[in-house]
């Protein structure tokens, strides 16, 4: 019976290193950390620290208010200042880094369609242009597909703002995925 115990904590303490990893929440936006991230319980300083999350790490975003995320990641689940939250599927995705060199060409056009494979309403937008709250517009969660008209790109997002799941989108989209299928809030035209 010893041996037993011995051996089942001694497998424990092995798979300990591994459990931050295996923490990460299932629901949730890619994302990764930029610099270490202290976790609070709440959102704002206010809030207990509750754990921190080191820097160029993997990490869920699972919700977002004005200046601060609630992540999950190895080091805990909790809430933490957005500066440094990258959103996107790897590292060096530099989807809003204005510093980042553009591809796109000026005077490209893109529409953006109700349903997919291009059916129902559409608008269309230039290079430059930016929608950050598509309510405002009467397009909130409605854009199903997305023509890429003449040679440009755009951060296509989950929440107004840019706050949420984004995807840079450079080629026709006759279906868009499942995070952004009808759930568009934001768009950047570069």
């Amino acid at each position: 019976m010893r041996a037993f115990l011995a051996f089942g904590l001694a497998f424990a303490l092995a798979l300990l290193p591994g459990i931050p990893a295996l923490a990460l929440s299932p629901a949730g936006s890619h994302g990764w950390s930029r610099a270490a991230l202290v976790l609070h319980s709440g959102p704002g300083d206010h809030y207990p620290v509750t754990g921190e999350i080191a820097g160029k790490l993997a990490i869920k975003i699972l919700r977002c208010q004005k200046l601060w995320c609630n992540v999950d990641g190895p080091g805990g689940r909790g809430w933490t200042r957005n500066g440094a939250i990258d959103f996107g599927k790897d590292p060096a995705w530099p989807l809003l880094d204005p510093t980042a060199p553009r591809p796109d060409l000026a005077g490209g056009e893109m529409c953006f369609y109700e349903g997919s494979h291009f059916s129902g309403r559409s608008f269309c937008a230039a290079t430059g242009q930016v929608f950050p709250d598509l309510a405002m517009l009467g397009w909130d969660n409605r854009i199903g597909s997305v023509r890429v008209v003449t040679g440009t790109s755009a951060a296509v997002c989950r929440d107004r703002f840019f706050q949420s799941y984004c995807e840079r989108i450079a080629a026709d989209q006759p279906v868009l995925n499942r995070f952004l299928s009808r759930n568009v809030s934001s768009i950047r035209l570069y």
